[in-house]
């Protein structure tokens, strides 16, 4: 019998019937909405928004919450392969569902009221609602703690100043989920679209997430009730919560990027022809495209066990940083190789791999850099804390 060139460990085998009717739904609908499209959105720096209503009537967005908050009910494998398959069409995609589902309407549902969930949770999967996630700041990066956003009480409202930065979806959400400095510690809003003194403006030069939208957040005196403020969030606990749920989603995401590069490569290698015979029968090309499975069936098996500790409800954060440092270095370097592999075509759009490489730059990146996963990791081994 012989393999499957992206799935050398039978990993499809160890799935349930409902993840492979997951995978295999939304693999059909990359292949057949994503794709055709990406390469020229991409090139045009134009986020797909027609599929947003597509994506969300196969239940993508808030996929693993309850059904009675409009999600899917999904266990943690499923999500995953969600990420993965919308990833193998473009980082932008799967950046779009992580957002609205882990970093948007995850807050909401679980530090929020039971009323904030019935206003926002079901308009939200129902794609008529999109969410953003404003944490990041100009001088915050990778230390949250740094946050200049603040929200004082003025009588029954909160009054927010400050700014957050390469925020996703900002200039098209219609409600942000933001955090703030407060005389308790850090906490979370969710702030409407045409709230007076809030407003958002388009990150332009962008060589990378080209078909995502990537805004700056302004918030100039905007006062919101009590009501938007998620009482279930205090302190630095809650965004890194977010986070970890996101970050989870990320390190699937990564093995679909590089298994699109990888059969763009293979592809490719047997049909060029270079001194009388095909690319592939070069012992050197066998031995990277080997080197990109080996790397490729290591990340799906790491990803499907730390599926397996999601749904066992025994995650840890580090374990998280593990998956998404390993799995987007994996990433990265199997795209930069097969740009390399496809010569000069590979700089076209017409292939896929110079632009999952161009969009793994952010997604290695975003959301914790490797340095930063690097050194988690090494706190858990030592028990010191290097940051």
């Amino acid at each position: 019998m012989s393999l499957a060139a992206d799935d050398l460990f039978d990993v499809q085998s160890l799935l349930n019937e409902e993840q492979r009717a997951v995978r295999e739904a939304v693999a059909r609908f990359t292949d057949a909405r994503v794709l055709p499209l990406i390469a020229e959105a991409f090139e045009q720096g134009r986020f797909p928004r027609e599929l947003v209503a597509e994506m969300a009537g196969l239940g993508l967005l808030g996929a693993t919450l309850p059904v009675e908050y409009g999600g899917g009910g999904l266990d943690a494998i499923s999500y995953g392969l969600i990420c993965q398959e919308l990833e193998r069409g473009d980082s932008a995609l799967r950046s779009f569902v992580s957002v609205q589902s882990s970093l948007c309407m995850y807050p909401i549902f679980a530090y929020g009221s039971e009323d904030q969930r019935r206003r926002w949770l079901p308009s939200m999967a129902a794609g008529e609602l999109i969410g953003c996630f404003g944490l990041t700041e100009a001088e915050g990066g990778s230390d949250p703690a740094a946050m200049r956003t603040r929200a004082r009480r003025v009588g029954g409202d909160w009054v927010i100043d400050g700014a957050k930065l390469w925020i996703t979806n900002g200039s098209i959400a219609d409600l942000a989920v933001v955090w703030a400095q407060t005389e308790e510690g850090v906490r979370g809003f969710v702030v409407e679209r045409g709230t007076p003194g809030f407003s958002a403006q388009d990150i332009s030069q962008k060589m990378s997430l080209r078909a995502s939208v990537t805004s700056a957040l302004f918030l100039d005196g905007v006062r919101v009730p009590d009501a938007q403020c998620l009482p279930g969030a205090l302190g630095l606990k809650g965004p890194l919560g977010c986070l970890t749920q996101a970050r989870y989603g990320i390190s699937w995401g990564a093995i679909g990027a590089a298994v699109a590069c990888l059969r763009e490569a293979l592809d490719y290698a047997g049909q060029r022809q270079l001194f009388g015979r095909p690319l592939a029968a070069n012992q050197a090309v066998q031995v990277r495209l080997a080197e990109m499975a080996r790397r490729i069936t290591t990340a799906q098996v790491l990803a499907l066990q730390l599926g397996q500790l999601k749904n066992a409800g025994r995650l840890q954060p580090t374990q998280v940083s593990l998956a998404k440092w390993n799995n987007c270095r994996m990433a990265l370097d199997v795209a930069r190789d097969c740009r390399d592999l496809l010569g000069a075509a590979g700089i076209s759009l017409a292939h896929a791999a110079i632009r999952h490489a161009l969009n793994l730059e952010s997604v290695i990146t975003y959301e914790g850099t490797q340095t930063i996963h690097q050194l988690v990791v090494g706190r858990e081994l030592t028990g010191l804390n290097a940051f």
